[in-house]
């Protein structure tokens, strides 16, 4: 037995792999398979991305509402197909779905065919379907009679992020997807999202506004400050999470190669593989500074927060991207950091600016201008008690708004919410 992500007791997480063959949607035998609750998405879970930390909290409040439920999900080969958690509330079930096809928008038909034909296996128990991308949002809605209500968790629009990730994606591609969108945004009950700037998008989608419920993202603010890595360098600036385009990892190594007179490293520890971070290594290379940067890589979110806790400042050099600008997010980076009580170096855009205030929780800088990071970065190392007081009002503003305790609460009171509304059907 272990500890799972959703915080309860795994069974059989290790041997599941082995023993339990049946695609997602077959019941095995030993289920309890009577789900008031479930909750999909198009993600691999447990992972080291922030999606999976959002994914972990979000479920876990669902499942303590409705005693339980299952969880319907992506998985890989080193995760069990099914799995079985034992939470204080009731059991969770775990489906997850391995796809190999080499596109992208063919794993996501794949998944809302599985996911549908889950629905509809468990149709006479479910009372509440909560999804959190478009692709589990079809299936979702879609069923002619759903007895369920469903509350559609919008943290990106793949309209908005395909383009950017993918250079040739063509004209009739995003117009398919977009049309997907408007179904899935016509016929949800109720719209949770982490960001105001994601609500003005949904607003301009058609939403009204009475449907939508803003819930930021949470950290929690440690108890005891965790220990410092032993391999950590004196001095370093820490870059930490995904890096597609969009999060400006770029910007942040042409700022470092703007502060060679100084002795301190950037470290980047990043939520995906080496693989897919070969191009920034190839240009802290070209920037003459690969000696000066240190990789760590899929970390446990334990030992991330040891780098976080030590560092002497992190960056979020968040791009001005449509994914940022227009989509919006909740960058769970820069709320992680300012929980430890380290000071944020971030892109002064809206998306920051819900979370924090320039000189007095952090320090922002206009996006895409590495010479203005660098400046940052250079005034908290020159003034450490100027970064001091700003990690110490951070870590404050965290303990009073951002805790996820209190997402816990505006998310029951959602849920609360969505069960006073009359049922809808598919139109």
């Amino acid at each position: 037995r272990r500890r799972d992500r959703l915080g309860g007791r795994s069974r059989g997480a290790a041997g599941a792999r082995g023993v339990i063959t049946q695609g997602p949607g077959v019941d095995p035998s030993t289920a309890a398979s009577r789900p008031r609750s479930l909750y999909g998405a198009f993600d691999r879970f447990p992972s080291s991305k922030g999606a999976a930390t959002h994914i972990a909290h979000a479920a876990g409040v669902l499942f303590d509402t409705y005693a339980g439920g299952h969880l319907f999900v992506l998985g890989d080969d080193l995760l069990p197909r099914f799995q079985e958690v034992h939470r204080a509330t009731g059991p969770v079930q775990v489906f997850r779905s391995v796809w190999p096809h080499p596109s992208e928008l063919a794993r996501t038909q794949q998944h809302a065919r599985a996911l549908a034909a889950h629905l509809a296996r468990h149709r006479h128990t479910l009372e509440l379907v909560h999804i959190r991308d478009p692709w589990s949002a079809v299936p979702a809605t879609a069923h002619p009679e759903r007895p369920w209500r469903t509350v559609f968790e919008v943290n990106g629009l793949p309209s908005i992020e395909l383009p950017v990730r993918y250079e040739n994606v063509s004209a009739g591609t995003l117009d398919r997807v977009r049309a997907l969108e408007d179904h899935a945004l016509a016929e949800a009950d109720l719209y949770v999202t982490p960001s105001s700037v994601t609500r003005a998008l949904l607003q301009a989608r058609g939403i009204p506004a009475k449907r939508i419920v803003c819930v930021p993202n949470g950290a929690e603010v440690p108890a005891v400050r965790p220990e410092r890595p032993a391999e950590a360098p004196a001095c370093y600036v820490l870059y930490f999470g995904a890096v597609q385009p969009w999060q400006g990892v770029g910007d942040a190594l042409r700022a470092m190669a703007r502060l060679t007179d100084l002795d301190v490293k950037l470290v980047i520890v990043s939520s995906v593989r080496e693989k897919k971070c070969r191009y920034l290594a190839r240009m802290a290379r070209r920037l003459g500074i690969a000696d000066r940067v240190v990789w760590r890589y899929e970390l446990p979110r334990v030992e991330v927060a040891r780098w976080v806790a030590h560092a002497v400042a992190t960056v979020a050099p968040l791009t001005r991207s449509p994914r940022n600008v227009v989509q919006g997010c909740c960058p769970l980076k820069v709320l992680e950091s300012m929980a430890q009580g380290t000071p944020v170096v971030a892109s002064d855009l809206p998306v920051v600016r819900d979370l924090m205030d320039h000189r007095v929780h952090g320090w922002l800088v206009p996006a895409e201008r590495p010479a203005a990071m660098a400046r940052g970065i250079r005034v908290l190392l020159d003034h450490p008690s100027l970064a001091r007081t700003l990690g110490m009002a951070a870590q404050q503003r965290v303990r009073d708004h951002f805790t996820w305790e209190r997402a816990t609460q505006e998310l029951t009171m959602a849920y609360r919410q969505v069960q006073e509304m009359p049922r809808r059907t598919a139109s």
